[in-house]
């Protein structure tokens, strides 16, 4: 059956609603942080991030990390918690077949980042050498400088676990869970 621009966009908002919820951006330093997620998500144009290069996708997520960051309520506009959210969604949509083929994101796959957060960074630590990783900040402090020292470790050890970055958070969880 022919999928419609409604479906498309009921499909989004629903990612937005499940990917980014209260457990994902809890004491963000202000109430309200979570529906302005869930509502930029909902109504991001996915297009932005079909990209020719890494370098490229970076910049584009960079750049919307910076919109969504300034449309969370006053008090609560972190850097950390916006790139969070953007890259939980962004994961949630590469798992959707349905929206990343609409938009061509399969390729990006290998370029999104790791969502990162206490525990993430705490799996990253167990499974590197003592002061590979500098100490967590919490999202509220995380620079992109302390991301990128973070993403770049995530992307060595998936390397070695022959999986892409951005699947790290899911082995993350299910080997917690174990």
């Amino acid at each position: 059956m022919k999928k419609d621009h409604r479906f498309y966009a009921d499909l989004q908002r629903y990612i937005a609603v499940t990917s980014v919820g209260p457990s994902a951006l809890r004491n963000q330093g202000a109430p309200g942080v979570v529906k302005a997620a869930q509502h930029h998500l909902a109504r991001l144009d996915l297009g932005r991030f079909r990209a020719k290069s890494e370098v490229d996708f970076l910049r584009r997520l960079d750049r919307e990390t910076e919109r969504l960051r300034k449309t969370l309520p006053r008090g609560a506009q972190h850097w950390g918690s916006a790139r969070k959210a953007l890259n939980i969604f962004l994961r949630d949509i590469c798992y959707n077949r349905f929206l990343s083929q609409k938009h061509g994101l399969a390729h990006a796959e290998d370029w999104m980042e790791m969502p990162l957060d206490s525990f993430v960074a705490r799996a990253l630590k167990r499974k590197g050498k003592r002061r590979q990783l500098p100490r967590w900040p919490g999202l509220i402090r995380l620079t992109p400088e302390t991301s990128a020292t973070f993403q770049a470790f995530a992307r060595k050890t998936a390397a070695r676990e022959g999986i892409s970055r951005i699947h790290l958070d899911m082995r993350a969880w299910t080997e917690e869970r174990r």
